[in-house]
């Protein structure tokens, strides 16, 4: 279904978050309660007060020397969102990258968030190179620059944070199913409530089949089959201390599209909606999280936390492996090089916080002592089949009969590494606040050892108390995966690497107008040394690629955002950047911008209640022109995407039913989103989305 002409209203604005209420206490008086009365819809819900990961712990955005973004529960609800990458379009901090293979690839302020280093869940280290179980998430947090003093090994542009639904004693139960006009389906429930007086519990369970657009040569369609469940019990031992545990099972099976080829005018080339891979390539993964968290409350401003998460990854990849040879046009041949693969990750992460207040001299300080680990393993099985020589028009070849158990050699990678940290966030009075903090990071592995001791330190001015002022200075450090070149199909093969390091000094501004909405502004220099870069070789007869060390990467940028209620009625959340990103010192790419970084990116998704029953939505996503490569030598087009939707609510024999009708892409623009020239992304032409879900 094409929706060519659709009467479009969307209204612009800087937009954020608010509190809807303010209270102090005070450890040895009574506390006062303002009640306040609102005529109206209103219920500021896109409203978030802090961000649990920035400082490991819940300190109000307007103490948090950092640029953070707080998507919440209710933005992604109202997109159908079924993917992490749908979620974070309303950061324009945050670029999409390729997403083939089923799995989707993003960077943070022009750097490249990795599968291993990129993403939290919970404040655990998280395995990512799967599409990521949204439906078990309350919000995500988009934490800029680099945080490794408290996490670790991570990129420089930043960090995602997946927080994930919890338990409550109130009892819950949703029921929902959406379908879209492909005839994708989607079914969750989500459920809650008290098992015991003190034990409560949060469940979730999703299945959901895709039929993506694009199609195979054959003119199959390609599809997914995604199984989800998910259980969380607290239980409280004693009024002091607090036990949870998890567990939670992806099964996800879909068909391969490693993405489109383009010329170098930045054109497709062969038509959109034909994949380059065959029907019977195929992934197929299994990732299982085990995991358990004990806090205990040693007095009202003194607590414990220890975590331990145990992340099972096994995946089966049999792929046809379509490479692009040079000067190719339309209906010429091509090498498909078939293999199947089999991976098997295993991560082990723990952690031991200690978090308190106490005052000296005068001075108010919230300490943080912690210390986290991991555990890493990867064994992989990998059997190769002949090559096939194909031309688009000719019947599609047969599964090669080749199978990863006859691989006798299995190819391993392990390592472990800890951290020490400690923060100290210090009130000297109404008006100043000062930030330290650091960490030391050992890194074991055969080959690769690495050691890191990172400060930072940040001060925090506050004209009055809805405003915050701020400048901070921090470093990352990412160990990289041994000391030369691995892959003997690398031109650089045992070229010695060195370790990757990183700084940032950001100044910033956060106001909360209104009590309500919450505005950001933050200038940043980000400098990276050592950025690994690898550049897949056409119609070479001895490499596949060639890996080089970039030398510098400078990234500076402006960034602005608002989040919150504008009227009793309206809310959005919305954001701009603009980044100047460039090699330095770099025999290959001095002076080119990375890829998929463009110079302006912006988002905006609001909601408008005409009634108590009936809101509507609408959102626009924009990326500027931007580089297929690293070499500059493809340029893709900006786009704007533009999405609509409605919801409303009824009453159904006494259970509250909502209906929700969304549109995304309502202008049908062409356009390419992330990847490079041999695996980019085709957006997705005009598709409606329909939910109905209901209450208990």
């Amino acid at each position: 279904m094409k929706l060519n002409q659709v009467f479009i209203g969307i209204s612009l604005g800087f937009i954020g978050l608010s509190n809807a209420a303010y209270a102090e206490g005070n450890n040895n008086k009574g506390t006062s309660i303002e009640i306040i009365s609102i005529n109206g819809t209103y219920f500021n819900d896109y409203q978030v007060e802090d961000a649990s990961g920035a400082m490991r712990s819940n300190v109000s955005l307007l103490e948090t020397a950092q640029s953070v973004t707080v998507i919440p529960e209710t933005i992604i609800d109202e997109q159908l969102a079924t993917t992490l990458g749908e979620v974070l379009n309303n950061d324009a901090s945050l670029s999409p990258g390729s997403k083939q293979r089923n799995r989707e690839v993003f960077s943070a302020r022009g750097f490249q968030l990795s599968s291993s280093t990129g993403y939290l869940r919970d404040g655990h280290q998280h395995w990512s190179h799967y599409q990521q179980p949204i439906e078990t998430l309350s919000r995500v947090e988009v934490i800029k620059g680099p945080s490794s003093i408290l996490y670790g090994q991570s990129a420089p542009g930043g960090l995602i944070n997946m927080v994930t639904k919890q338990p409550s004693a109130s009892p819950l139960l949703e029921l929902s199913a959406d379908t879209d006009q492909n005839g994708s389906t989607r079914f969750m429930l989500d459920a809650g409530g008290e098992i015991t007086t003190d034990t409560n519990y949060r469940a979730v369970v999703v299945k959901q089949d895709v039929n993506f657009a694009r199609n195979y040569h054959n003119g199959e369609t390609r599809t997914r089959d995604r199984f989800l469940g998910s259980l969380v019990v607290e239980h409280q031992l004693s009024d002091s201390l607090v036990i949870n545990g998890y567990y939670d099972r992806t099964n996800d099976k879909a068909g391969l599209d490693t993405g489109a080829w383009l010329d170098s005018k930045g054109d497709v080339i062969s038509e959109n909606n034909t994949i380059n891979d065959f029907s019977w390539a195929f992934t197929d993964i299994t990732v299982e999280n085990l995991g358990a968290k004990l806090t205990y409350f040693i007095n009202p401003l003194w607590e414990v936390k220890v975590g331990y998460n145990q992340q099972q990854f096994n995946r089966q990849r049999f792929e046809s492996s379509p490479k692009i040879p040079s000067d190719y046009q339309s209906g010429d041949s091509y090498i498909s090089k078939p293999y199947d693969r089999s991976d098997d990750w295993q991560f082990k992460t723990a952690f031991i916080d200690l978090n308190g207040e106490l005052t000296i001299a005068g001075i108010e300080h919230k300490l943080l002592f912690g210390a986290n680990s991991l555990d890493y393993y990867y064994g992989q099985l990998k059997t190769n089949g002949a090559a096939i020589n194909y031309t688009p028009g000719d019947i599609e070849p047969l599964k090669p009969a080749i199978s990863f158990t006859t691989d006798t050699s299995l190819s391993t990678s392990q390592y472990d590494y800890y951290g020490l940290y400690f923060q100290d966030l210090m009130t000297l009075n109404q008006y100043w606040q000062v930030a330290i903090g650091g960490r030391y990071d050992k890194q074991n592995k055969e080959g690769a050892n690495n050691e890191s001791l990172l400060p930072k330190i940040a001060v925090l001015y506050h004209p009055s108390d809805h405003s915050t002022l701020y400048a901070n200075y921090s470093e990352g450090f990412e160990p990289q995966r041994s000391e030369t070149i691995e892959n003997e199909q690398d031109k650089n093969f045992g070229m010695r690497i060195d370790a990757t390091t990183s700084k940032q000094i950001e100044i910033g501004a956060k106001w909360e107008l209104s009590e309500r909405l919450l505005l950001n502004s933050a200038i940043f220099t980000i400098e990276k040394s050592g950025t690994l870069i690898s550049e897949q070789l056409l119609d070479d007869p001895n490499y596949e690629s060639i890996t080089t060390q970039s030398g510098r990467q400078i990234h500076k940028g402006i960034e602005m955002s608002a989040q919150g209620a504008i009227t009793d009625r309206w809310f959005a959340i919305t954001s701009v950047m603009y980044l100047d990103a460039s090699y330095k010192e770099d025999q290959t790419y001095e002076g080119n911008t990375p890829a998929d970084a463009p110079k302006w990116s912006a988002s905006l998704w609001s909601r408008y209640e005409l009634t108590e029953k009936l809101a509507l939505n609408a959102g626009i996503f924009y990326q500027g022109e931007r580089y297929a490569d690293n070499a500059n030598t493809v340029t893709k087009d900006g786009y704007s995407r533009v999405d609509l939707g409605a919801t409303y609510q009824a009453a159904i024999a006494g259970k509250k039913v909502a209906f929700r009708l969304n549109i995304e892409n309502v202008l049908d623009t062409n356009y390419l989103a992330g990847g490079g020239i041999n695996n980019v992304t085709i957006g997705e032409g005009s598709t409606a989305r329909f939910e109905v879900k209901t209450s208990f």
